[in-house]
């Protein structure tokens, strides 16, 4: 998938591509032609597409020999030189055609919350992981957007962040792992501060997490994701519906499958409008964007089964790039360049054609059968949330864990680093003074009772004689978290952890606290050890995972939207 990212942003020739910059992508049936609440449950439209082929053509030469394996690999060379020799080799005008495809990227900024994220922490080989978020936007701000989009009554409306995937390469580029965050999940914002100035204060209700981007730009998803997982991300890419229209026009056919005839349209108009036959078909263009929309025909009509079909299409658009030979064509690469920058919004880190070039050469270092598609594991809400979904306490905490350690979440083993020790030894047990408090909260369930004494108790046993509880804080928080003010107290910090199987990476310097801060997260409600201990590498079965390489997967139809 990198690899199709990168292609689709390296340059290219001829005439601006039919996508407008007003354009970034997304659609959900809330706001979609189909209709749907004002909640904004609609079809939605995946930027995965945003990101192009960078695909590599194998084959036999003229004399009908077989092409060794490194034969991918000469094309790919070939493309890349061909690129350079059209932009660079053309003096002037190649100059100024770069210039032009920069000029059609438009950059925004990669974060406007408050809170500074953690650096990475680097592997044996002191490399470092990629994180890239990837946000659909459903905005109806132009023509073709409207078109793409219906709801009328939604032009002009701020735009929501429908899809929300973010894409993890591993320190060593051996793998990727995705997980994708349902647009229908429930959670509290945090501050956000828009380019012009507007702050978007911290919200004190639960609210559905499209709508972040709406508090002043894709920088308000980054740090809505940052509050939640932990995970620090580097960068971020956006697309509307046109630029996926676009992008998947440019990228050619992509093969899906469906277990059943579907036509996703019900009597009052719900549904993405997709039409297909029973078994694998090859789609671009809309018909591409309605596969990435479609809720209603998919599953159990739910945005859960909608994240599936995103994952089926971008694990068989990534086979699709790298196995053939679309990209060995000049003019067919200048159009995809030409598509690429004019669908995308970036973070400034990533503004120019060559930066977006070298992170797609970062992606395609990883190999298709250790790519792995996840959802975020949740759980639906009751009462007037019914029908949203949170964050399921322990599985979604173990599946964002496994992101900030760098282990891959195909179960293979990865080049990682543990934590170093602190370079303060920690001081006898008996003499390290810790205050727990309850923060198993969440935006669902009151504090678990008991949660801060048991766990007190858990270090009493283990020799911390000085262990005490806040009974005042129970503000929640969603994973377990050991706090400390100064450097001289890191040893300290570490040991409590280690006494009670806290990851080590959950250990952090806060200026809040004054002493050694226990917070018993949301993913320890239950009495016992804590449940993601340092030994557990496990996918866990509700995040649904799906291998880049399984081209059996065939989405399933709902009943009533068959014909």
């Amino acid at each position: 998938m990198g690899g199709p990212v990168g292609r689709s942003s390296v340059p290219g020739q001829e005439t601006r591509s039919r996508v407008r910059r007003g354009d970034r992508l997304g659609g959900e049936e809330v706001r979609d032609a189909e209709g749907g609440d004002a909640s904004g449950s609609g079809e939605r439209g995946p930027l995965s597409e945003g990101r192009r082929r960078g695909a590599s053509a194998g084959g036999r030469g003229r004399s009908g020999r077989r092409a060794p394996k490194s034969g991918k690999r000469r094309v790919l060379r070939w493309s890349a030189s061909v690129l350079a020799v059209l932009i660079l080799g053309t003096g002037g005008a190649g100059y100024l055609y770069y210039e032009h495809l920069n000029g059609n990227i438009k950059k925004e900024d990669l974060t406007l919350g408050d809170k500074q994220m953690a650096d990475h922490k680097a592997n044996a080989a002191g490399q470092t992981p990629l994180n890239i978020l990837l946000i659909g936007s459903d905005a109806r701000d132009s023509k073709a957007n409207q078109k793409l989009g219906g709801a009328k009554e939604t032009f002009g409306a701020p735009p929501l962040a429908d899809v929300q995937m973010l894409l993890h390469l591993s320190a060593d580029r051996s793998n990727l792992s995705v997980i994708s965050m349902p647009r229908d999940t429930m959670l509290k914002m945090p501050k956000c501060t828009a380019p012009d100035g507007e702050v978007f204060p911290a919200s004190t209700r639960d609210v559905q997490t499209n709508e972040s981007l709406g508090r002043g730009g894709p920088g308000c998803t980054v740090a809505t994701w940052y509050e939640l997982t932990g995970i620090r991300i580097d960068h971020f890419m956006m697309i509307d519906f046109a630029g996926v229209v676009s992008m998947a026009d440019a990228i050619g056919g992509v093969p899906v499958c469906v277990d059943a005839n579907i036509h996703s349209r019900s009597a009052d108009g719900k549904g993405s409008g997709l039409k297909l036959e029973k078994g694998t078909t090859s789609i671009k263009g809309e018909q591409a964007l309605q596969w990435l929309r479609t809720r209603y025909g998919f599953e159990d009509n739910t945005d859960l089964g909608r994240a599936k079909a995103q994952h089926q299409y971008m694990n068989s658009m990534v086979r699709e790039l790298r196995k053939g030979t679309k990209l060995t064509d000049p003019a067919k690469l200048m159009n995809l360049a030409e598509a690429a920058t004019d669908a995308l919004t970036v973070d400034k880190g990533l503004d120019t054609v060559k930066k977006l070039y070298d992170l797609a050469e970062e992606f395609k270092k990883v190999p298709t059968k250790r790519i792995t598609m996840s959802t975020m594991p949740n759980v639906y809400g009751t009462g007037v949330n019914s029908g949203r979904v949170y964050p399921k306490a322990g599985d979604a905490e173990q599946l964002f864990r496994m992101v900030r350690d760098d282990v891959p979440l195909d179960g293979k083993a990865s080049k990682r680093k543990k934590p170093e020790e602190p370079k303060d030894p920690s001081a006898p047990v008996g003499e390290i003074a810790v205050s727990v408090r309850n923060g198993t909260a969440t935006d669902a369930l009151g504090p678990a009772s008991g949660r801060a004494g048991e766990v007190a108790d858990q270090l009493k046993d283990a020799g911390f004689g000085r262990t005490s509880v806040d009974s005042g804080n129970v503000t929640g928080v969603p994973r377990t978290a050991i706090l400390y003010p100064s450097a001289d107290l890191e040893g300290d910090a570490q040991a409590v952890a280690k006494a009670l199987g806290v990851p080590l990476a959950q250990v952090k310097r806060s200026t809040d606290v004054s002493g050694i801060s226990l917070a018993v997260g949301a993913d320890w409600r239950e009495d016992g050890a804590y449940p993601v201990s340092k030994g557990t590498e496990k996918t866990p079965d509700s995040a649904g995972a799906l291998n880049g390489e399984d081209e059996k997967a065939c989405m399933k139809v709902n009943p009533n939207y068959t014909w």
